[in-house]
């Protein structure tokens, strides 16, 4: 049998029929203080924006709150989506977070805006087209700023001035790169940082994107070897059948997704067998589920096993896809606590 690949967590702090915000989250501090007792190696929040479903909007608040939840888990964004925000806001905030948790903090940054053009303007006051062409050169302003050194600015008409995300730092966050694509794979070769394909969500082009990195990997003084992993949607549950019918919500959803029809808070495993899918949503459905890690703890602990193995990575990130019960409390998500704590036992 293969080793076993560390594991993390990717959490959007889904928001299902019935629950508030206030209850999504507080849903996610319990899934973080688990995941901490339980050995996971990391636990990241998502930036998304303008969604029903989707509680993480500011994913530097969220590390705060979950900060003095933990104790040992490192804590990051999966990710600052980085078109939206000005590179000093960004790295003002993970320098502060790395105060607030030494040693433990991931800024995992990403290219994409997160939402549709209109919530980037309201982000930004600009286009994202621009904004994303100076991707590579707002991820090397972070890197500066946030150093010991900070970084220093050049006026055209002479002079300079210098700039740090905070007056003294003692430790700087672990800066990563996050894609779907060969640009982000490429980028973070050039620049020696860690690299994280969303196998989550994209699916295809992760040989390529992986190969891209390796091969073109330019050692740094922080990483002198390429350090990646990759995503994936989990759902485990103590039989087989128990957990299809709780992967079902999140997978109708993305079939939702798919089909631009309107968003809607997660739906319920007794919403989703009151009102079946149409046929073009089964079928979205059927292509999603092929990629998605769905059983009993040990045939899913065997199944991320070989595909961490697959792709040479050490660690997985799953993203806790189980849904809930109508009869589940609002301020607590079971599956998802399950998921995590059959596949951790099931990985040792």
């Amino acid at each position: 049998m293969s080793t076993s690949p560390a594991l993390s967590v990717l959490d959007l702090v889904p928001v299902r029929t019935g629950q508030t915000t206030a209850q999504a989250i507080a849903s996610s501090m319990t899934l973080v203080k688990a995941a901490d007792d339980l050995g996971y190696r990391r636990y990241w929040f998502a930036e998304h924006h303008n969604m029903p479903a989707v509680a993480s909007t500011s994913p530097p608040v969220l590390i705060a709150a979950a900060a003095p939840q933990t104790s040992r888990i490192r804590l990051g964004s999966g990710g600052v989506m980085l078109p939206n925000h000005a590179p000093l806001i960004v790295g003002e905030q993970f320098a502060a977070l790395e105060a607030i948790a030494p040693g433990r903090i991931d800024l995992g940054l990403g290219r994409a805006p997160g939402s549709d053009p209109v919530i980037t303007q309201l982000l930004r006051r600009s286009g994202t087209t621009s904004e994303a062409q100076q991707f590579p050169d707002h991820v090397q302003d972070i890197l500066q700023l946030m150093g010991p050194d900070g970084a220093t600015v050049r006026f055209t008409s002479g002079g300079t001035y210098d700039v740090r995300a905070t007056p003294e730092a003692e430790g700087t966050p672990v800066v990563w790169l996050l894609g779907s694509s060969d640009f982000s794979a490429q980028l973070a070769a050039q620049l020696g940082l860690p690299y994280v394909f969303a196998n989550h969500f994209a699916g295809d082009g992760v040989e390529r994107a992986m190969g891209l990195y390796r091969q073109g990997f330019q050692p740094s003084e922080r990483h002198p070897e390429p350090v990646s992993f990759l995503t994936a949607n989990v759902v485990v549950a103590k039989s087989a059948a128990e957990a299809e019918q709780r992967a079902l919500p999140q997978l109708r959803q993305f079939a939702r997704l798919r089909t631009n029809k309107p968003m809607q808070k997660i739906e319920t495993i007794d919403e989703v067998r009151e009102q079946p899918s149409d046929a073009l949503e089964d079928s979205l459905i059927q292509q999603n589920r092929q990629r998605w890690f769905i059983g009993e703890p040990a045939a899913v602990a065997d199944e991320l096993r070989a595909f961490a193995e697959r792709h040479g990575v050490d660690e997985v990130m799953i993203s806790a896809s189980a849904g809930a019960y109508r009869a589940d409390p609002l301020d607590e998500t079971p599956a998802r606590l399950e998921t995590l704590e059959l596949l951790a036992d099931a990985m040792r």
